[in-house]
């Protein structure tokens, strides 16, 4: 107010919320999203089943697929489920960990709050904390190497354990060990990276999970293009093409005139010749399987399927890139280029009876494959590629770093005793936001227990005495209720996973704690109201 008249600062759809609000807004968002998923965590976790407007069905108990699903509109809240996805990005599992601990994280801070810690000090104290427990993950990770099969499968069977997968997870196991180890890459001695693209996950339904199989060559969505080729071949040595087996248009816009039927015999000659000429080319190279990244003309399938080569039409640029890859070969502009280092070689190609994909199968040192999952229903099949993703890529973590770590809240329950001693280290009140930090990590156990029908006191009470008694990779046996090791059990998951979750909920939780005013703007032309 300026000699009377009120000076605005702000448009009046702009909804602003200040000081504790603001941050209890944030808080209460955080809480309620955790509260949404938490019930998925762990082997004896639920399932969520989402309906799209359009009336799609999910059911799953992926956290980020549920969050992505979710739909939320809370600025706060987008940035928990923002925590879940980069989780999903970068390591390709522990997004319901990492919810769950930012959730808890807020409601720490929250009570901090209440006594008049100020946001800053808490920030800094949770920033301390987190250092502290990713030099403690350091400590407590045990060594993995590429030929460690069994522990990489075991790691594979944590991931998807508790999904609709679980019946089969032994089997599909050695397929994603198996994948993972043929497409690593020795980048220095004892040093292994993997590119995710390298490992394609194709979907079919029809039969059972049991017939999920490792493809070692490519999976490409198509049939043969006339009905009078082989289905199989044998020995199969693929011509990559990407450009069209057809006459092409000019260039330049370009009349012919023809008066006489002779004239046009002779010029439908020429053209059914230069056609003949292409397949001639094709066939004389060797090969016996064709993938057409363009159209083929009618004559060149009659003389690719007069000489019993395979041959597939219109394939996407990426199965092109992928084939080449795993079958070894080189993608060529034209027939002629073709030669026995531009062919792709494999064991042999052919069409599945009563689908339409095409199997190129047996590469001798494959650079890419495919795992083939099959299901009785499309909402299995989903379900069971998500499930398989996630294994994959922690598999892929474990390789890369070297490093696992136990589960079944074992680290968790050990974090939470380190960091409750270093705090009484550091001292003032930043000593109280590093032992809620600690306490933040009993989410994870009290959920497992809860999730799986035990008390949450009791049990939780009982993994502290265990590792206060030494036994630091004690943690809950959810089918059981038993406290037991979790290196024993077989329970284990790389350390990237666990270091990006605590990396990724603290960070946001920082951010978000130090918000204390928002100002949203609505839309003028709804009315639409703000966040809630």
């Amino acid at each position: 107010m300026l000699a009377g008249q009120p000076i605005v600062i702000l448009r009046e759809n702009v909804e602003r919320t200040r000081g504790f609000e603001a941050q209890r807004s944030n808080i209460m968002a955080a809480k309620a999203i955790a509260a949404a998923v938490r019930t998925t965590l762990g082997p004896r976790g639920m399932d969520k089943m989402l309906v799209s407007s359009t009336g799609d069905v999910v059911i799953t108990n992926d956290g980020a697929t549920i969050l992505h699903e979710m739909s939320v509109q809370h600025p706060g809240g987008k940035l928990v489920v923002e925590v879940a996805e980069t989780q999903d990005d970068e390591v390709g599992d522990g997004t319901t960990t990492a919810t769950v601990l930012i959730g808890s994280l807020m409601e720490e801070a929250e009570t901090l709050l209440a006594q008049e810690v100020h946001p800053t000090i808490i920030a800094h104290g949770y920033q301390l904390g987190m250092e502290k427990a990713l030099s403690i993950l350091d400590e407590l990770a045990l060594t993995i190497g590429i030929d460690d099969r069994e522990n990489l499968k075991k790691i594979a069977g944590t991931a998807m354990t508790g999904k609709s997968i679980e019946g089969v997870k032994d089997k599909i196991s050695d397929i994603i060990v198996d994948a993972v180890r043929q497409v690593a890459t020795e980048i220095a001695p004892g040093t292994y990276a993997v590119d995710e693209d390298d490992i394609k996950i194709k979907k079919q339904v029809g039969d059972s999970m049991e017939d999920a199989e490792l493809i070692r060559g490519v999976v490409i969505d198509k049939k043969r293009v006339f009905e009078q080729m082989p289905e199989k071949i044998t020995g199969a040595k693929v011509a990559l093409l990407s450009q069209p087996l057809e006459v092409t248009k000019t260039q330049v816009k370009s009349k012919i005139k023809i008066t006489t039927s002779d004239q046009m015999k002779a010029f439908n000659e020429q053209e059914r010749e230069s056609l003949k000429k292409l397949a001639e080319q094709i066939v004389a190279s060797g090969a016996n399987v064709v993938l057409c990244q363009k159209g083929i003309a009618d004559p060149v399938q009659y003389y690719l399927a007069k000489h019993g080569v395979y041959a597939l039409e219109d394939v996407k640029e990426e199965d092109m890139k992928f084939a080449a890859k795993a079958l070894c070969g080189t993608i060529v502009n034209k027939p002629e280029e073709l030669n026995e280092v531009t062919l792709g070689k494999a064991e042999a190609a052919e069409e599945i009876p009563d689908t339409d994909l095409t199997v190129i199968s047996g590469c001798e040192n494959p650079k890419a494959v495919t795992i083939l999952l099959r299901g009785s229903s499309q909402l299995l099949v989903d379900e069971l590629e998500r499930a398989v993703y996630d294994a994959t890529r922690v598999v892929q973590d474990a390789i890369e770093d070297g490093k696992f770590i136990v589960g079944g809240g074992s680290p968790e329950i050990e974090l939470q005793i380190r960091l409750r001693d270093y705090a009484t280290t550091v001292g003032g009140r930043v000593q109280l936001a590093i032992e809620a930090f600690a306490n933040a990590f009993e989410a994870i156990p009290r959920t497992l227990a809860e999730n799986s029908g035990f008390d949450t006191i009791d049990k939780v009470v009982a993994l502290r005495k265990a590792h206060a008694d030494g036994a630091k990779y004690a943690g809950l046996d959810v089918y059981t209720g038993e406290i037991v090791d979790m290196r024993e059990a077989g329970v284990i998951e790389p350390q990237r996973v666990k270091t990006q979750a605590i990396k990724s909920a603290t960070e946001t939780a920082m951010l978000l704690i130090r918000v204390d005013d928002m100002m949203i703007t609505q839309s003028e032309k709804k009315g639409a109201a703000g966040a809630k």
